[in-house]
């Protein structure tokens, strides 16, 4: 997988989560048997929001050259995938979501892997 793509990839899943998080919440968090209240529609909507800046980072930097600043992008995003990766599998083993929980893992799994190798890309090259 080549920098570019993992990026375009990034950048859709952002927009299609990012998307229903800011405009569907409680339907996407009933996919997953959440509950949803006003707690729930703060969070939704904040990492919605997150997800959109996501998506500006991995849409725009997509084209960028090797160098320290493309090293950190794909820090963060590895870091990231990997917080996320591990914190839905906690949630999904755990019982708590529904089996479209793990389509949220694996997709953190996918990106996570993605990053981490990238990241090994990136140090190879200096």
């Amino acid at each position: 997988m080549t920098f570019k793509i993992v990026m375009i990839l990034k950048a859709i899943v952002c927009l299609v989560f990012g998307l229903l998080l800011l405009f569907l919440p409680g339907q996407l968090l009933g996919l997953l048997s959440l509950s949803f209240g006003t707690g729930a529609a703060l969070m939704t909507r904040l990492y919605g929001a997150c997800l959109m800046g996501n998506l500006m980072l991995t849409w725009f930097a997509r084209n960028a050259e090797k160098s320290p600043l493309r090293k950190a992008i794909i820090l963060h995003l590895f870091v990231y995938d990997a917080i996320g990766f591990v914190a839905s599998l906690v949630f999904q083993l755990s019982g708590v979501l529904s089996a479209f929980g793990w389509v949220v893992v694996v997709i953190y799994f996918f990106f996570t892997i993605g990053f981490g190798y990238l990241l090994i890309q990136e140090g190879k090259a200096a």
